[in-house]
């Protein structure tokens, strides 16, 4: 048992639940490598044929929590080398998950969290939904989850809200290809269930298949290096003077000295 999600199946779906609904289902380290372990689960199950990532509460994920973002404060460029590769690894994990994944979002997606949204292969969202890169506000880029985001809402779309770290709608979310659906809170589950019924009537192999064809064939493939390259990224960042005031200004809830005077 996991205070962080629960796992649960019925049937040949298995859903992956965030549970942390009074920290917006902002994770840590330990919330990543139990992210991890549970997609590598459920992809490895003989029964499923699909899976649901989804959350409690009024947001699906805000990304990374206080008390990790504490500790990262005070990171070597090492140190943030490796902590981001985890994160990277997770994102990889979902990504590659051998089963067909679906975001169930009934609520706000910040930072980190849109990465977890964008690794799904398919996203349903809540009308109300508001969505944020919010990186650049704190001195960072959200480098570690750019190649999923990037190829979820275009590079277009990404060189407005990676800049400007801009709140934007469900509206937006889908106008950019983000997500594929949204609808009302009291149709997400019917909405997901359509999708589920469709991937469950599909030859498994040849949604699999399917699955790897997209990766092989969209664009460039996130290999080992582009994976190094946004590891990187975000440790200089994080390590560099405006990436630690950045932070530490949001954890002391001041401005940062960039806009300060």
């Amino acid at each position: 048992m996991s205070q962080n999600l629960s796992i649960t199946q019925a049937g040949a779906v298995a859903r992956i639940t965030l549970t942390q609904p009074e920290i917006r289902n902002a994770f840590s380290d330990e919330v990543i490598a139990e992210l991890t372990a549970a997609f590598l689960d459920v992809g490895a199950r003989a029964d499923v044929r699909a899976v649901v990532l989804a959350a409690e509460g009024p947001a699906f994920c805000a990304g990374a929590n206080l008390n990790w973002m504490r500790r990262m404060a005070d990171y070597t460029r090492d140190e943030n080398l490796a902590d981001a590769g985890k994160l990277a690894e997770m994102l990889r994990v979902i990504y590659e998950c051998e089963k067909p994944t679906i975001a169930r979002v009934q609520g706000d997606v910040y930072a980190g969290g849109m990465g977890l949204v964008a690794a799904c292969d398919m996203a349903v969202s809540v009308d109300t939904a508001g969505f944020c890169l919010s990186e650049v506000k704190l001195g960072l880029i959200p480098a570690t989850i750019s190649p999923y985001v990037i190829r979820a809402m275009g590079a277009r779309a990404a060189h407005r809200y990676f800049l400007t770290a801009e709140r934007f709608g469900a509206a937006e979310a889908l106008r950019t290809g983000f997500v594929h659906e949204v609808v009302p809170a009291d149709q997400l589950d019917a909405k997901v269930d359509e999708l589920l019924k469709a991937l469950t009537a599909a030859s498994p192999n040849a949604v699999r298949a399917c699955k790897r064809l997209v990766q092989d064939v969209a664009e460039r493939e996130i290999d080992a290096g582009l994976i190094a390259a946004t590891v990187a990224g975000i440790a200089d960042i994080r390590a560099s003077d405006e990436g630690r005031e950045g932070v530490q200004s949001f954890l002391q809830k001041r401005k940062p000295a960039w806009l300060a005077g």
